[in-house]
Protein backbone atom coordinates (compact mmCIF):
# COMPACT_ATOMS: atom_id res chain seq x y z
CA UNK A 1 0.00 0.00 0.00
CA UNK A 2 1.64 3.06 -0.94
CA UNK A 3 0.76 5.37 1.88
CA UNK A 4 3.38 7.64 1.56
CA UNK A 5 2.87 8.70 -2.41
CA UNK A 6 3.22 12.26 -1.77
CA UNK A 7 6.49 11.35 0.05
CA UNK A 8 7.55 9.28 -2.60
CA UNK A 9 8.44 12.35 -4.85
CA UNK A 10 10.90 14.01 -2.51
CA UNK A 11 14.25 15.18 -3.78
CA UNK A 12 18.02 16.43 -2.98
CA UNK A 13 18.28 19.45 -3.38
CA UNK A 14 16.24 21.99 -1.15
CA UNK A 15 15.66 26.00 -1.29
CA UNK A 16 16.43 27.27 1.83
CA UNK A 17 14.48 30.58 2.91
CA UNK A 18 15.88 32.61 5.20
CA UNK A 19 16.12 36.62 6.65
CA UNK A 20 14.17 39.17 4.29
CA UNK A 21 12.71 36.67 2.00
CA UNK A 22 16.41 35.39 0.83
CA UNK A 23 17.60 32.13 -0.47
CA UNK A 24 20.33 30.54 0.79
CA UNK A 25 22.38 27.38 -0.10
CA UNK A 26 22.81 26.67 3.53
CA UNK A 27 21.42 27.04 6.74
CA UNK A 28 22.52 29.32 8.81
CA UNK A 29 24.20 28.36 12.28
CA UNK A 30 21.21 30.09 14.31
CA UNK A 31 19.30 28.29 12.57
CA UNK A 32 21.18 24.66 12.10
CA UNK A 33 21.10 25.10 16.05
CA UNK A 34 17.46 23.41 16.08
CA UNK A 35 18.98 20.28 14.74
CA UNK A 36 21.41 17.94 17.45
CA UNK A 37 24.67 18.45 16.03
CA UNK A 38 23.53 20.95 13.17
CA UNK A 39 22.36 18.34 11.19
CA UNK A 40 19.28 17.10 9.66
CA UNK A 41 17.51 14.37 8.88
CA UNK A 42 19.53 12.00 6.56
CA UNK A 43 18.41 10.25 3.50
CA UNK A 44 15.42 11.74 2.78
CA UNK A 45 14.79 12.24 -1.09
CA UNK A 46 13.08 15.62 -1.61
CA UNK A 47 11.26 17.25 -4.63
CA UNK A 48 9.66 20.14 -4.44
CA UNK A 49 10.08 21.39 -0.82
CA UNK A 50 11.56 24.31 0.62
CA UNK A 51 13.76 24.50 4.32
CA UNK A 52 12.25 27.29 5.90
CA UNK A 53 14.14 28.83 9.31
CA UNK A 54 10.63 29.97 10.82
CA UNK A 55 11.70 33.48 12.04
CA UNK A 56 9.21 35.63 14.95
CA UNK A 57 10.30 38.83 16.37
CA UNK A 58 13.26 38.70 14.73
CA UNK A 59 14.60 36.00 16.00
CA UNK A 60 14.50 32.09 14.37
CA UNK A 61 12.33 29.85 16.48
CA UNK A 62 12.50 26.20 14.72
CA UNK A 63 12.65 24.93 11.18
CA UNK A 64 10.26 23.26 9.22
CA UNK A 65 10.21 21.64 5.59
CA UNK A 66 7.51 22.44 3.94
CA UNK A 67 5.99 20.97 0.79
CA UNK A 68 4.19 23.92 -1.38
CA UNK A 69 2.99 21.31 -3.91
CA UNK A 70 0.46 19.93 -1.12
CA UNK A 71 0.43 22.90 1.28
CA UNK A 72 1.42 21.17 4.40
CA UNK A 73 5.14 20.75 6.47
CA UNK A 74 6.86 17.23 6.21
CA UNK A 75 8.54 18.01 9.52
CA UNK A 76 9.16 20.64 11.83
CA UNK A 77 12.37 20.12 13.81
CA UNK A 78 12.85 22.43 17.34
CA UNK A 79 14.50 22.36 20.68
CA UNK A 80 11.96 21.62 23.51
CA UNK A 81 11.52 24.22 26.13
CA UNK A 82 10.53 23.25 29.87
CA UNK A 83 6.59 24.28 29.69
CA UNK A 84 3.84 24.10 32.11
CA UNK A 85 1.72 22.78 29.12
CA UNK A 86 -0.69 25.85 29.05
CA UNK A 87 -1.22 26.68 25.52
CA UNK A 88 -1.00 31.01 24.36
CA UNK A 89 -4.36 31.88 22.73
CA UNK A 90 -4.20 35.30 21.69
CA UNK A 91 -1.89 34.80 18.45
CA UNK A 92 -3.50 35.56 15.23
CA UNK A 93 -3.00 32.94 12.15
CA UNK A 94 0.19 33.71 10.50
CA UNK A 95 2.10 32.47 6.82
CA UNK A 96 5.24 32.80 5.16
CA UNK A 97 5.61 35.73 3.04
CA UNK A 98 9.04 34.12 1.99
CA UNK A 99 7.47 31.31 0.26
CA UNK A 100 6.04 33.17 -2.46
CA UNK A 101 6.53 36.84 -3.04
CA UNK A 102 9.75 39.02 -3.07
CA UNK A 103 8.47 40.42 0.30
CA UNK A 104 11.38 42.49 2.35
CA UNK A 105 10.84 40.47 5.59
CA UNK A 106 11.76 36.85 5.92
CA UNK A 107 9.10 36.69 9.14
CA UNK A 108 5.91 35.29 9.43
CA UNK A 109 3.03 37.63 9.04
CA UNK A 110 -0.97 37.87 10.69
CA UNK A 111 -2.99 36.87 7.60
CA UNK A 112 -4.09 40.27 6.25
CA UNK A 113 -7.98 40.78 5.73
CA UNK A 114 -9.47 41.01 2.37
CA UNK A 115 -8.14 38.99 -0.39
CA UNK A 116 -4.38 39.39 -0.13
CA UNK A 117 -3.76 35.65 -0.03
CA UNK A 118 -4.80 35.25 -3.31
CA UNK A 119 -1.31 36.28 -3.87
CA UNK A 120 0.48 33.40 -2.01
CA UNK A 121 -2.04 30.63 -1.83
CA UNK A 122 -0.04 28.83 -4.66
CA UNK A 123 2.42 27.41 -2.40
CA UNK A 124 1.12 27.63 0.94
CA UNK A 125 -1.97 26.95 3.04
CA UNK A 126 -4.50 29.66 3.59
CA UNK A 127 -7.22 30.14 6.69
CA UNK A 128 -9.79 29.47 3.95
CA UNK A 129 -8.62 25.41 3.49
CA UNK A 130 -9.69 25.09 7.05
CA UNK A 131 -12.88 26.90 7.15
CA UNK A 132 -15.22 24.02 6.43
CA UNK A 133 -12.95 20.97 6.81
CA UNK A 134 -15.07 20.20 10.18
CA UNK A 135 -13.72 16.90 10.76
CA UNK A 136 -9.83 18.39 11.11
CA UNK A 137 -8.19 20.55 13.66
CA UNK A 138 -5.13 22.71 12.98
CA UNK A 139 -2.57 20.13 14.42
CA UNK A 140 0.97 21.85 15.02
CA UNK A 141 4.39 20.01 14.50
CA UNK A 142 5.76 21.95 16.69
CA UNK A 143 3.53 22.21 19.33
CA UNK A 144 2.78 25.68 21.29
CA UNK A 145 2.57 23.09 24.99
CA UNK A 146 6.47 22.14 23.83
CA UNK A 147 7.84 26.02 24.41
CA UNK A 148 8.01 28.27 27.05
CA UNK A 149 8.80 31.43 25.91
CA UNK A 150 5.76 33.63 25.12
CA UNK A 151 7.62 34.44 21.34
CA UNK A 152 8.51 30.99 20.87
CA UNK A 153 4.65 29.63 21.48
CA UNK A 154 3.98 32.63 19.23
CA UNK A 155 5.46 31.54 16.68
CA UNK A 156 4.23 27.85 16.33
CA UNK A 157 0.78 29.67 14.93
CA UNK A 158 1.59 30.14 11.39
CA UNK A 159 -0.13 27.57 8.89
CA UNK A 160 3.67 26.24 7.37
CA UNK A 161 3.74 24.34 11.04
CA UNK A 162 0.32 23.14 10.73
CA UNK A 163 -1.25 19.55 9.44
CA UNK A 164 -4.68 18.38 9.29
CA UNK A 165 -5.34 15.88 12.21
CA UNK A 166 -8.52 14.03 12.72
CA UNK A 167 -10.14 15.82 15.27
CA UNK A 168 -10.43 12.84 18.12
CA UNK A 169 -6.86 12.25 17.42
CA UNK A 170 -5.61 15.47 18.07
CA UNK A 171 -7.78 15.80 20.80
CA UNK A 172 -7.30 12.72 22.07
CA UNK A 173 -4.17 9.93 21.63
CA UNK A 174 -1.54 12.80 19.93
CA UNK A 175 -2.29 15.30 22.58
CA UNK A 176 -2.03 12.96 25.49
CA UNK A 177 1.25 11.70 23.90
CA UNK A 178 2.32 15.38 23.46
CA UNK A 179 2.03 15.71 27.46
CA UNK A 180 3.78 12.42 28.05
CA UNK A 181 6.80 13.60 26.20
CA UNK A 182 6.42 16.89 27.84
CA UNK A 183 6.77 15.65 31.43
CA UNK A 184 9.31 13.31 30.50
CA UNK A 185 11.66 15.80 28.81
CA UNK A 186 10.91 18.58 31.45
CA UNK A 187 11.83 16.18 34.45
CA UNK A 188 14.75 14.34 32.96
CA UNK A 189 16.47 15.78 30.18
CA UNK A 190 19.41 17.69 31.86
CA UNK A 191 20.66 19.75 28.38
CA UNK A 192 19.32 20.38 25.29
CA UNK A 193 16.39 18.23 23.62
CA UNK A 194 16.20 17.65 19.75
CA UNK A 195 13.00 17.19 18.37
CA UNK A 196 12.02 16.32 14.87
CA UNK A 197 7.90 16.05 14.08
CA UNK A 198 7.22 14.77 10.62
CA UNK A 199 4.33 13.07 8.91
CA UNK A 200 3.32 10.93 6.20
CA UNK A 201 0.67 11.29 3.04
CA UNK A 202 -1.46 8.92 1.62
CA UNK A 203 -3.51 10.74 -1.14
CA UNK A 204 -6.18 11.86 0.90
CA UNK A 205 -7.44 15.91 0.30
CA UNK A 206 -8.69 18.95 2.23
CA UNK A 207 -10.59 20.51 -1.24
CA UNK A 208 -11.96 23.72 -1.42
CA UNK A 209 -13.47 25.46 -4.63
CA UNK A 210 -13.00 22.04 -6.55
CA UNK A 211 -9.46 21.46 -6.23
CA UNK A 212 -7.21 19.67 -3.79
CA UNK A 213 -5.15 21.90 -1.36
CA UNK A 214 -4.14 20.67 1.61
CA UNK A 215 -2.58 16.95 2.14
CA UNK A 216 -3.82 14.66 5.09
CA UNK A 217 -1.50 12.75 6.67
CA UNK A 218 -1.87 9.20 7.14
CA UNK A 219 0.58 8.61 10.16
CA UNK A 220 1.82 11.48 12.11
CA UNK A 221 5.72 10.50 13.67
CA UNK A 222 7.95 12.06 16.45
CA UNK A 223 11.48 11.65 17.91
CA UNK A 224 13.69 13.41 20.53
CA UNK A 225 17.24 13.72 21.51
CA UNK A 226 18.56 14.53 24.73
CA UNK A 227 21.93 13.08 25.63
CA UNK A 228 22.12 15.19 28.85
CA UNK A 229 19.95 13.19 30.73
CA UNK A 230 19.17 12.16 34.43
CA UNK A 231 20.67 8.73 34.82
CA UNK A 232 18.85 8.06 38.05
CA UNK A 233 15.48 8.56 36.24
CA UNK A 234 13.43 5.62 36.87
CA UNK A 235 14.09 2.81 34.76
CA UNK A 236 10.79 2.85 32.55
CA UNK A 237 11.76 6.44 31.88
CA UNK A 238 15.48 6.17 31.97
CA UNK A 239 15.71 3.66 29.01
CA UNK A 240 13.86 6.32 26.46
CA UNK A 241 17.31 8.28 26.41
CA UNK A 242 18.99 9.68 25.23
CA UNK A 243 16.22 9.31 21.99
CA UNK A 244 13.24 7.53 21.68
CA UNK A 245 10.06 7.56 19.10
CA UNK A 246 6.06 7.81 18.81
CA UNK A 247 3.91 7.32 15.61
CA UNK A 248 0.29 6.93 15.41
CA UNK A 249 -2.23 6.78 12.68
CA UNK A 250 -4.41 10.11 11.89
CA UNK A 251 -7.86 8.23 12.10
CA UNK A 252 -11.34 8.78 14.51
CA UNK A 253 -11.13 4.79 15.17
CA UNK A 254 -7.65 2.24 16.03
CA UNK A 255 -5.30 5.89 16.42
CA UNK A 256 -3.19 5.01 19.27
CA UNK A 257 0.28 6.01 19.23
CA UNK A 258 2.79 3.73 19.66
CA UNK A 259 6.06 4.38 21.24
CA UNK A 260 9.20 2.61 19.92
CA UNK A 261 12.66 2.80 19.38
CA UNK A 262 14.37 5.71 17.00
CA UNK A 263 15.97 2.52 15.42
CA UNK A 264 12.58 1.20 14.83
CA UNK A 265 10.95 4.20 13.85
CA UNK A 266 13.48 4.67 11.22
CA UNK A 267 13.00 0.76 9.70
CA UNK A 268 8.90 1.98 10.04
CA UNK A 269 9.94 4.79 7.90
CA UNK A 270 12.04 2.98 5.43
CA UNK A 271 9.67 0.65 4.63
CA UNK A 272 7.13 3.61 3.09
CA UNK A 273 9.93 4.10 0.15
CA UNK A 274 10.50 7.61 0.88
CA UNK A 275 13.72 7.40 2.56
CA UNK A 276 16.71 5.78 1.74
CA UNK A 277 18.74 2.74 3.53
CA UNK A 278 20.52 5.44 5.00
CA UNK A 279 18.01 7.39 6.59
CA UNK A 280 18.57 8.92 10.41
CA UNK A 281 16.53 11.15 12.20
CA UNK A 282 19.49 12.16 14.43
CA UNK A 283 23.52 11.65 13.42
CA UNK A 284 24.47 8.30 14.66
CA UNK A 285 20.94 7.86 16.28
CA UNK A 286 21.43 10.44 19.18
CA UNK A 287 23.87 8.16 20.62
CA UNK A 288 27.21 10.29 21.46
CA UNK A 289 30.44 9.18 20.21
CA UNK A 290 31.58 8.77 23.71
CA UNK A 291 29.44 6.11 25.04
CA UNK A 292 30.61 3.34 23.09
Amino acid sequence: MAVWAQLALLLVSIVISAVRGSVEKELTPECKAFFYMGTPPSGLEYHNLQIICQRYNNKPRYVTVYDSGVHVPVYSAYTFKRSDGEKRMDVPWMYEPQLSTSSDTGEMQPFPLGYTHMNFEDTQAVLEDYANAVIYERGALNPDEHQADPDDKASTYTLTNIVPQVREFSTGAWRKQLNIIRKRLNNYCRGTAYVVTGITTSGRMIRRQNANRVAVPNYMWSAYCCINYDRNAPYDERYKFPAYAHYGVNEKEGNQVLEISIKKLEEFLKKSTFVDKNFQVFVDDCVPPYSN
